[in-house]
Formats: C-alpha cells, structure tokens, sequence
C-alpha cells in the first residue's frame, strides 16, 4: 500500500488544495462568523464532522443512486446531518448555537459540501471519501482559525474571550480597532492568507 497515494485525500486539502484559499469556495462563511474564536472553531467542527459523514454516505450509496436525482439525494443527507449537529450544538452550547444561529443550517448549502460530495464522493469508496471528507473540513478550518485569530485579536483585544493585552495599554491610549470585526476584514486578512500562501507556492502561482 502506498502510504502517500492513500492519504492524499487527508493531507492535500492542508494546503496544495485547500478549499478556501486555493479554489476559493467557502469564502460566505469566513466572513461570517470569523470575528470571535470560537464560533469559528465551532465552525469548523460542525462542517468537518458533517462533510466526512455525509462523504462517507454517499460513497456507499453511489452505485444506488440515480444520475438524475443525485442532486436531491446528497441535500437530504447533508440536510439530516445538519440538524443532528443544530440539536447537538444547543444541547451542548446553547450560547455559541445563538452566536451561528442561522449558519450552522447554511451548512447544507455549502460550497464546499456539494462540490466534495459531487466531485469526490460519488466516484470514491468510503474510506478516500472519509479522508477527503476530514482533510477538507481541517483545511477549511484551519483558515477559519487563522482569520478570527487576527480579527478577534486585534478587533477585541482577547482570544476565546480572555483579554490578551495588558490594561495598560489601553490607560496609555492603545485601542482596539474596530474595523476587524467588519465583514470586509475576514474578506481582507483572507486575501492576505491567499496572497502569502501562492508567495510561497509557486505552482500555483498564474
């Protein structure tokens, strides 16, 4: 078994692939919900766990499905996984529910969702569709975490929450700045991301 080739689907949405900087899909989310932490890491859980179950699904139900329906079938099965993780979310942290409100159920029109499902599941077995399936979801998050790093960082002054720069900085005058927490900062320190990730990778570079 040839290690690299079977856990290509992992590892190469990290970063040669990855969804949000390279083909650039998922981008209505990281403008959302980017400004604080940990809804972004939330975030992050919700759709790896959703994209890696309903990968796994559809890569079982592949031979069964009918071309013309196809469409149909993998939004009912992204659409149940979802509200199984909403239910779970306030079950488990009623608060950071509120906070995504409306963008967990968003969940089920993702871009990246569908286009794993039609792209990779649907012609994968299960467990390459389970590793592109978390190894997306990761690469997705990793630049939703990154971005609310920097917008809470510098747009509240704390991380998780928890204050980050001293009192004093703020009795000699420092401020937060509140343009980081503006939606067309998440698309700004995005694009930053975009732009040092192709610096350093030239392949990908037009």
């Amino acid at each position: 078994m040839n290690f690299k080739k079977t856990f290509l689907p992992l590892f190469n949405p990290l970063s040669k692939d990855n969804p949000v900087i390279v083909q650039v899909l998922g981008i209505c989310s990281a403008l959302a919900v980017t400004a604080k932490m940990e809804p972004a890491l939330v975030m992050t859980i919700s759709v790896t766990a959703v994209l890696a179950l309903a990968n796994v699904i559809i890569s079982l139900m592949r031979n069964t499905i009918p071309s013309s329906i196809r469409i149909i079938v993998q939004l009912v099965v992204v659409a149940a996984l979802v509200v199984v993780v909403d239910q779970v979310l306030k079950a488990w942290n009623y608060e950071i529910s509120k906070a995504l409100s409306v963008f967990i159920g968003l969940i089920i029109t993702n871009c990246i969702i569908m286009g794993r499902l039609e792209a990779f599941a649907l012609n994968n077995r299960p467990w390459p569709a389970f590793l592109d399936g978390i190894g997306n979801g990761i690469g997705y998050g990793i630049i939703l975490v990154i971005v609310s790093f920097f917008r809470e960082l510098f747009g509240s002054g704390t991380l998780f929450g928890c204050q980050v720069f001293p009192q004093w900085w703020y009795d000699a005058g420092y401020q937060n700045n509140g343009m980081m927490i503006l939606p067309p900062m998440a698309l700004i320190v995005t694009a930053c991301i975009i732009w040092a990730h192709r610096s350093f990778n030239k392949d990908l570079q037009e």
